[in-house]
């Protein structure tokens, strides 16, 4: 797919329909994933200050350090229509974003993940502005995936599944969890992933702990492990995937029954997706189904988090979260069991929410894998 499906020039415009629409004057966005969603420009975050200054009437402007003008100049922003302006090392940049700015400004909206010293700076070039969070805009744009991202989703998705589907290569007894991530991270960044984002291996009672990571504690035989895995690939956006496995001998009776339970709830949760169907609904098929086979205080996290340019985004799948799904909406399924001290199991899938159904853009199986 080409960078002008990924990163369509119109974008820019509906943002600024929409900066409009919550009543500010412009968004100011530093290096992250809403820069790149709204120019495909992959910035370094840095001292430096890189921003788009996006009016919610006239022309947008990427502010750039003189020195990362040709990497700004080789992205995809210019196609979209910014005009980019530079500043040299040692100069003020931040006038620069006042004179990108047309009239008064009374509110801004900041990136929500922005430097709190740039935060500061901000606040002082424009004093009389309110400041508020550009993820307010952003947000409703961005939760609905376009069939060029759900195409890179999908890319990602293929990518990690082919990196599971290699794991009895490493997973073996007495290899601690740290040499098997070692080989895990290679193998990511062979499959097409431009950087690995984590490497969960958690093994025996490491596996009771969600996000565990990895430790120089050898795995035993038949102790299950949990492996979550994910990168970013070329195209920005990210895969996430989970399976657990047994190696070198049966797995423990207590963990094969829950494990039963675990995955009819996973493949409860993925089926109940559709276009109305609440979030905190979904996440209700895995938990009742958990909980009422005794293992609901085993269960310690929200079934699913939405993933794009961000591993984690909206929609949260979660209780309390009553928004519907629709389609192109893009998230994990992900429930778990961890009983402390002695192992636990997740699966995860990313689903994509489609006009009448669910899409799921992990394929490999989601049973107890043997190695």
């Amino acid at each position: 797919m080409g960078t002008d499906e990924l990163y369509p020039a119109d974008r820019l415009t509906a943002a600024q329909r929409a900066t409009a629409a919550a009543g500010l004057d412009a968004l100011l966005l530093t290096p992250g994933s809403d820069l790149r969603y709204l120019t495909g420009y992959d910035a370094h975050a840095g001292e430096r200050l890189t921003c788009l200054v996006l009016p919610a009437e006239g022309e947008p402007t990427l502010i750039v350090p003189v020195l990362e003008r040709p990497a700004a100049e080789a992205s995809p922003a210019p196609a979209t229509g910014v005009r980019i302006v530079d500043h040299a090392d040692g100069t003020d940049p931040y006038p620069l974003v006042r004179a990108a700015l047309p009239g008064p400004v009374t509110a801004v909206g900041l990136a929500d993940r922005m430097w709190a010293e740039q935060v500061l700076a901000l606040r002082a070039t424009l004093p009389a502005a309110a400041q508020r969070l550009a993820g307010e805009v952003l947000r409703e744009l961005r939760i609905r995936k376009s069939p060029a991202e759900v195409a890179a989703l999908a890319e990602a998705g293929a990518a990690i599944d082919a990196v599971h589907t290699r794991m009895g290569e490493w997973l073996r007894p007495g290899r601690t969890e740290a040499e098997v991530a070692t080989d895990i991270a290679a193998a990511i960044r062979a499959a097409g992933h431009v950087t690995v984002d984590f490497v969960i291996v958690a093994a025996g009672p490491n596996g009771a702990s969600p996000h565990h990571g990895t430790s120089d504690r050898p795995i035993g035989a038949g102790e299950p492990v949990v492996v979550d895995i994910g990168g970013t690939m070329p195209s920005g956006y990210r895969s996430d995937c989970t399976r657990t496995y047994v190696a070198g001998g049966p797995a423990p009776t207590d963990f094969t029954d829950y494990y039963t339970v675990l995955h009819e709830a996973q493949r409860a949760a993925v089926d109940a997706v559709r276009p109305g169907m609440t979030a905190e609904a979904v996440d209700a098929v895995a938990r009742d189904l958990i909980a009422a086979e005794g293992y609901g205080g085993a269960f310690l996290h929200r079934t699913g988090h939405g993933i794009g340019l961000d591993g984690h985004e909206e929609p949260y799948v979660v209780s309390g979260n009553a928004r519907p799904l629709e389609a192109g909406m893009a998230f994990s399924i992900e429930p778990g069991i961890y009983l402390a001290g002695r192992h636990g199991a997740r699966i995860e899938d990313i689903v994509v929410c489609t006009t009448d159904g669910v899409q799921r853009l992990n394929t490999t199986p989601t049973e107890l894998i043997a190695l």
